[in-house]
């Protein structure tokens, strides 16, 4: 038997590997997940200079069915990187080794075990650890991070993934209102699927007017069978965090922590970016008279207002790095943009941005629910224009001086760099333009 582990969770995880997969789905697609994509990684976690070709080694810790572990490992298939896939349940191993198999996939070590005892395994040191899921479900989740720690690489990065109380204040509900069900029917104890037809009864009787009803739009496991309602709704080890709660435990003091581990904390909730977490994204659809004053509060500030204005952040999806630096700065010129997570083009976007003509105007983007005014400045049009993922910042400003027709002299980089920084910041928040560096070659090109 495994040491470090709560049985009650071995013994869920065994009967019903999470998330449910089916590893002949392999042969028709790719499960992606948000913080894995290599292109993310490296401009949030090593200042987009990372090539991953240098013997770059990767932990998935906690790594379930392998979502993590397949999509890292098929994106650094033709590098010499290796991923190490850790998890405490043979059940979902021996599923994630089949969709390995299935897509001949040999840069994978498989290791079973807890991740509290990667201090003794000597796996380590790691350059990227992904830990999404699994910290909420220790009896103590700071003895999982300081595991966590013990194998990262002094440059190293953590992709982090942890419930968020607010969105989740429905599921908690539900989560009291079946412990007092499934104690409260009979002398023995209940099995799993007993507590799982349990859960399945009550909730098609539940009146429109409970919580968890009312935020259906925001929970989905329980719509993919067993596994996901026992995950969701009769987990035997879950708690959550407020998004002040991880600063104080995971970050800088700069950032308000007394006690925290030390780390910079770059938010990047999936599909929205770090929008939820800026107030002016959030209320940009009619923002108040206050919203100029808040955008000046310190980031933790700001993070935690928009956190209880949106309301829907069910989790928090991060990237931990030992400082603000490792993400990649906006102001070099070096510096290579490109789009990312759409299907996005220069000239859609300098459509979007020039039909104002420099003024500002309503951005509505249908991936993400943000609406907000935006001011695009005199350039965001052209410069986004330039924008093709080869073209560095350096160049995309010559090119914009070679078609300068303007009767003054044309801007210089600090100029353009200045005008253009709110389209940039908009973009950026999204996720939908991000930044590399030369030095990281094509590994990371988008796409």
């Amino acid at each position: 038997m495994l040491k470090n582990c709560l049985p009650e969770v071995k013994k869920q995880y065994e009967a019903l590997p999470y998330p449910a997969r089916d590893p002949q789905d392999d042969h028709k697609r790719l499960v992606q997940t948000w913080l894995e994509d290599l292109p993310m990684i490296n401009h949030y976690c090593f200042a987009g200079k990372q090539s991953f070709q240098n013997h770059f080694r990767a932990l998935v810790a906690g790594a379930g069915t392998g979502d993590a572990t397949i999509f890292l490992a098929e994106q650094l298939r033709h590098t010499n990187a290796q991923v190490v896939h850790l998890d405490m349940s043979e059940a979902s191993i021996a599923i994630a080794r089949q969709r390995a198999e299935i897509r001949q996939l040999t840069n994978i070590t498989w290791v079973h075990d807890s991740l509290l005892n990667l201090p003794s395994l000597a796996v380590g040191p790691f350059d990227y650890i992904n830990c999404s899921g699994v910290l909420h479900h220790l009896a103590d989740p700071d003895l999982g991070f300081k595991a966590l720690q013990s194998v990262l690489k002094d440059d190293g990065a953590i992709g982090l993934m942890v419930y968020a109380s607010i969105g989740r204040t429905g599921v908690y509900q539900m989560q009291s209102l079946m412990r007092m069900v499934n104690s409260s029917t009979g002398n023995e104890p209940l099995d799993t699927q007993d507590k799982i037809a349990n859960t399945q009864d009550l909730l098609a009787s539940l009146p429109a007017s409970n919580w968890f009803n009312r935020g259906q739009d925001l929970y989905h496991d329980h719509k993919v069978g067993d596994s996901g309602i026992y995950d969701l709704l009769l987990h035997s080890q879950d708690r959550a965090y407020a998004v002040g709660e991880l600063f104080d435990w995971l970050g800088k003091p700069l950032d308000g922590a007394e006690n925290g581990h030390g780390f910079h904390l770059a938010f990047t909730d999936t599909q929205r970016g770090r929008s939820p977490y800026l107030p002016h994204m959030v209320l940009g659809r009619k923002p108040p008279q206050m919203a100029a004053k808040l955008r000046q509060l310190s980031r933790r500030k700001q993070y935690e207002m928009a956190e209880l204005m949106i309301g829907n952040i069910t989790s928090h999806v991060l990237y931990l790095t030992r400082d603000a630096s490792c993400t990649a700065p906006y102001g070099d010129a070096a510096y290579i943009p490109f789009f990312f997570h759409e299907p996005l083009t220069g000239d859609i976007l300098a459509n979007v941005f020039g039909n104002s003509r420099g003024a500002p105007f309503r951005l509505e983007h249908q991936h993400s629910g943000v609406s907000l005014m935006v001011n695009p400045g005199k350039y965001a049009a052209p410069i986004l224009r330039l924008v093709d993922g080869r073209r560095s910042f350096a160049e995309i400003f010559d090119q914009f001086r070679a078609n300068w027709t303007g009767k003054t002299t044309a801007p210089d980089n600090a100029t353009l760099f200045n005008d253009f920084a709110e389209s940039f910041d908009v973009l950026n928040a999204l996720d939908r333009l991000l930044l590399k560096h030369p030095d990281a070659g094509a590994t990371v090109s988008p796409g």
